[in-house]
Parts: C-alpha cells; sequence; structure tokens
C-alpha cells in the first residue's frame, strides 16, 4: 500500500500532527507508538486483548499520552491517515479492510523502522526462510564482527528493529531476520544482499496459499544492490530471485552443499568455498572455511553456513572473517544441542524443529536415530518426512496430541521400524519418552528430539521441551 500522506520535502517522514492507529501492543507496537508519540503523531493504540501484561502496557502509554483502547481491534479509529501494525495481526482482519477502504496505508514495525533511517544508516543484509533464519543471522553477524565491523542480530530474532535503528549505537552494517509476517507489511524495505534459506509450507492459515506465503517471502528481494543469494537446491527460491525488480548490477548467488558453479558458493573436499567474489570465477575458487569451523556440521547448517558467507562477502568481508565468524560461533538453545553420550548413543535436542521441513533436515544429519517425536501439528502432514527418513529410523517414541499422524505415516511408509506410542501429557512424559528411547537405541545411535511440531499442547514453548528432555538424558545418566 502506498506511502499516502506522511511525507516531508527532507526525505524523512513528517508525523507532526500525523493520526496514526498503532495495531497491537506487544514487542512491536508499544516501541512503535512510543517512536510515533516522541515525532509528534496523534497515537491510537488498539489491542485485541485486555490481559494483565496488555494493561500494564497501556499504563505506560498512556502515561505518555498515547491513547490505548483494549478489547477493541476491529474497527478504525476516525481521522485514521496510517495504521503501523504489529508483525503476526492477519492482513484479513477487519481493521485493514477499512484501512484499505478509506484508502489509508498500512505498515509493519519493519516498514516504519526503514522509513525512519536517516540519510546515513547502516544498510541491511536480511534473511528469511522457512527454517534456519535465526542461526543464518546470528552466523552473519559474527562474521561481520570478526571483519571488524559494528553490527547487530535484530528484527525477527527478538530484538526490535526500531530500537536498532533509533539508538544511540552506531552501526556499519545490520544482520536483519525477517518473517513472512513482516514482509507482508514492509512494501518499501530495499536490503543491501538479501537470502531466501528454503522455502516449506508454514504459517498457511494466515497467508491463505503456499503462493502468497512465496510472494511475501520474496518481498525480500525487491530492490536488492549486490546480491539476492538463494538455495541451489531449492528452485522456489531461485525462482523468487527471478521474479524480482532489483537494482542494476545486482546478481544472483546460489549456495549448494555440492561443489559450485560460478557465481555459487559450496562444498570441496570438506571445505567451504566462494566461486561467486572472485576474479575470474570461472576458474577460480576462494577457501573461506572448513566443514569442521561450522557447530554443528550437520548438512543443514553447513548451509546456513553458506548462506550467511554469501550475505558477507556480498559486503565485502574478507575470506578470513567467514572462518573466524564461523569458528566462534555458537547456536542458540534447543538446536541440535548434543546433550551427552550414554552407553555409545548421543542425545540431541533439537526441540526447535517444530515443523516438517526442521525435522527432516534434523533427521538427515544423523545415519541411526531413535526419534522423538510428536506435539502440536498445526495442520501438517508427516508422509513426505517419514518416507524421506525411514532408512535411517532405529525406532519411534511419539508424545502429543497428533501424535497418531505420524504414527499412521509411520505405519504406511516405515512398518519394520519399532513405535512406542506414549497415551500421556504430564510432567514426567518426556522421562518416560527418553527412557524408552534408550531402550531402543544402540551403541552408535543417535536418540534425537526432533519433534515436527509445535510444542504448546504440553509445555509452554518448545524451550521448556528441550530443556524437558535435556533434564530426563542427565536423570538417566545419573
Amino acid at each position: 500500500m502506498g506511502s499516502g500522506q506522511v511525507t516531508s520535502t527532507s526525505g524523512l517522514f513528517d508525523f507532526q500532527g500525523k493520526r496514526v492507529t498503532v495495531a497491537g501492543l506487544g514487542v512491536s507496537g508499544v516501541p512503535a507508538a512510543k517512536a510515533l508519540h516522541a515525532r509528534g503523531a496523534v497515537v491510537t493504540v488498539v489491542n485485541d486483548g485486555d490481559d494483565a501484561r496488555a494493561r500494564e502496557q497501556a499504563a505506560e502509554l498512556e502515561a505518555l499520552g498515547i491513547t490505548v483502547r483494549l478489547g477493541d481491534g476491529s474497527s478504525l479509529p476516525e481521522g485514521t491517515e496510517l495504521v503501523v501494525t504489529a508483525p503476526g495481526w492477519q492482513p484479513g482482519k477487519p481493521l485493514f479492510r477499512a484501512a484499505e477502504q478509506a484508502g489509508v496505508p498500512v505498515w509493519g514495525d519493519v516498514e516504519l523502522a526503514w522509513r525512519l533511517r536517516g540519510p546515513d544508516a547502516a544498510p541491511w543484509l536480511a534473511v528469511t526462510g522457512t527454517n534456519g533464519k535465526t542461526t543464518t543471522v546470528q552466523m552473519l553477524a559474527s562474521i561481520l564482527k570478526a571483519a571488524g565491523l559494528r553490527t547487530a542480530a535484530v528484527g525477527n530474532i527478538g530484538v526490535s528493529l526500531l530500537d536498532a535503528v533509533l539508538g544511540e549505537e552506531e552501526y556499519d552494517v545490520l544482520a536483519v531476520e525477517l518473517s513472512s509476517y513482516q514482509l507482508h507489511w514492509a512494501p518499501s524495505l530495499r536490503a543491501h544482499s538479501a537470502a531466501v534459506l528454503n522455502l516449506a509450507p508454514d504459517h498457511l492459515d494466515w497467508h491463505g496459499s503456499m503462493e502468497a506465503y512465496a510472494r511475501d517471502k520474496g518481498r525480500i528481494y525487491e530492490g536488492n544492490k549486490v546480491a539476492c543469494v538463494y538455495n541451489v537446491a531449492d528452485k522456489a527460491t531461485e525462482d523468487l530471485v527471478r521474479e524480482a525488480d532489483v537494482e542494476e548490477g545486482c546478481r544472483a548467488i546460489g549456495f549448494t552443499l555440492g561443489a559450485p558453479g560460478p557465481s555459487q558458493l559450496g562444498v570441496v573436499d570438506g571445505i567451504l568455498v566462494d566461486r561467486a567474489f572472485v576474479e575470474n570465477r570461472q576458474k577460480n575458487a576462494q577457501e573461506l572455511a572448513e566443514v569442521s569451523d561450522v557447530h554443528p556440521p550437520a548438512p543443514h547448517n553447513i548451509a546456513n553456513a553458506l548462506a550467511a558467507a554469501a550475505l558477507a562477502r556480498a559486503f565485502g568481508v574478507p575470506a578470513s572473517a567467514v572462518r573466524d565468524g564461523l569458528r566462534a560461533f555458537r547456536p542458540d538453545a534447543h538446536r541440535i544441542a548434543h546433550v551427552a553420550d550414554l552407553d555409545g548413543v548421543a542425545y540431541v535436542d533439537d526441540s526447535k524443529a517444530t515443523n516438517t521441513h526442521a525435522a527432516e533436515a534434523s533427521l538427515a544429519a544423523y545415519e541411526s536415530i531413535v526419534w522423538i517425536a510428536g506435539g502440536l501439528a498445526k495442520g501438517a502432514t508427516f508422509d513426505e518426512l517419514v518416507a524421506k527418513s525411514a532408512k535411517r529410523l532405529r525406532g519411534a517414541v511419539l508424545i502429543g496430541a497428533d501424535r497418531a499422524l505420524i504414527r499412521d505415516a509411520l505405519a504406511r511408509h516405515a512398518p519394520e521400524v519399532p513405535v512406542v506410542d506414549l497415551d500421556r501429557t504430564d510432567t514426567g512424559a518426556m522421562l518416560q519418552a527418553v527412557t524408552e528411547a534408550r531402550r531402543l537405541a544402540r551403541p552408535g545411535d543417535t536418540v534425537l528430539l526432533a519433534p515436527a511440531c509445535a510444542s504448546m499442547d504440553m509445555f509452554t514453548n518448545y524451550n521448556q521441551r528441550g530443556d524437558a528432555f535435556a533434564a530426563a538424558v542427565r536423570e538417566l545418566g545419573a
């Protein structure tokens, strides 16, 4: 939606006296409301919920003179000239339909941050994809720091882009994680370079279709200046590059777990190599790092490292900084985290694998697996996942509300694999699951928690689920 009436001659936006509605409180809404109010806008915040947290945030904003309407996120306040929305609000909400009918533009918090950047603001290296975004952005930030650049990992990673853009700290470049929701509401974003790591069905209830989901992901490439980074193994990402309207001279850069062609990064004999940002790329390649420099060196994590390296190289970072940055990086908890070895069996926590695409990547990292899976399926089906992974499975232990969907897929595609179906959701369920997995495992196997499902049927979040797994493993070890 267009930039509408909220412009000034300086190139920055003049919000003085403009009537702006902020949709949603939370991580993005509160800083957005404060930033707009500080620039002279007449701000009204609307919020669906009216719980204790919302009332606390509302009181904080009202003390500044900002109007807050709790329990009413549907109607458009009279006179609204701009709507700034939290990224999770679905496009079909009545508020947005009313804005469209009134010709009122709708921005997300990312769009607002982009518009509020000063003329000398740090460029953005942006990452999206169904899985691997956070790890890739953190790897990228580690590489940029190793090159001596002032940077931060921001965006969907939990650090507000508004805070990064408007804060006092000066940056040379920002490593930015963007979700499909955020991209949907960011029409004028123009990154220095950007990557789409992979595409698999996710959040289709929000976007309405796979096509709409892919289209929103593809927005990250619009107006790129130097490089559009795509996954050679995932043609859909390359298609998004082809469709993007980029600046003259911007290049398509692929990453692959195989030997790279010209304008690609890949792997040769255990070495990460660059044939994109080198002279005479038809003949030459630059060594960047060893596979063993990537932690953990699972295939999908090596792909993340290559994507991060491509964005860093697009920004002019030397090869030595790629190596040093990858060596220094350690992933967040619950992402293929090795918990312990008991009786020759490795126990690995990948509770962050909350969908089938992430679980497939996790399962591909090990040869012989006792798989702990299940939870809330979010509409997913498991036939493709099980069919691809069947030959690696020593056994399976199923937990959670939708475990029958996985059990049925195992019956169809891996009938010889022994399955333990745990019909309990109490706090002791994970200990029993790990105990059963230990019984099925043999020396050399990996007991892998890669649920392929959300956690909220049994746990507060995937972190708590992973902590329960690690605690159960330690209890068995003791």
